[in-house]
């Protein structure tokens, strides 16, 4: 099952026991997190589509840290005035743990992905050999 949620204005695609990276939260680390702008959903029974979110549906995260993203240059320039401005900008971010997926109907937990993963490894490892 994953989900898509809409975090800072941007969309993210997430699934129990991902950790994705939302623009800053002001929540301490270890806290709880709570994302109710779910824009679409898909598990064993389809997929649902918003109009714009999805009714009675959640991500329930942990905050990891927070972190700094990839330095990017950001260089101006006029061309025949000697104008040139060299610098740079690092984005902070929040890094979150998907720990829980609810729906209207019920939720997909951290055990339910852990299981659904202990159950397909068997079936790998024999199709390796």
């Amino acid at each position: 099952m994953y989900a898509v949620v809409q975090a800072g204005g941007r969309q993210h695609k997430v699934e129990v026991g991902a950790t994705v990276d939302v623009d800053l939260i002001d929540a301490a680390v270890g806290s709880s997190v709570e994302l109710d702008q779910v824009l679409l959903l898909s598990g064993d029974d389809g997929v649902t589509v918003g109009q714009p979110t999805v009714e009675g549906a959640k991500v329930i995260g942990e905050v990891v840290d927070d972190v700094r993203g990839d330095k990017i240059i950001v260089f101006k320039y006029k061309p025949k005035v000697r104008y040139r401005r060299k610098t740079g900008h690092r984005q902070d971010y929040t890094r979150l743990r998907i720990k829980e997926i609810v729906t209207a109907s019920g939720s997909f937990t951290t055990t339910d992905a852990e299981t659904q993963t202990d159950a397909e490894a068997p079936a790998d490892q024999e199709g390796n050999q």
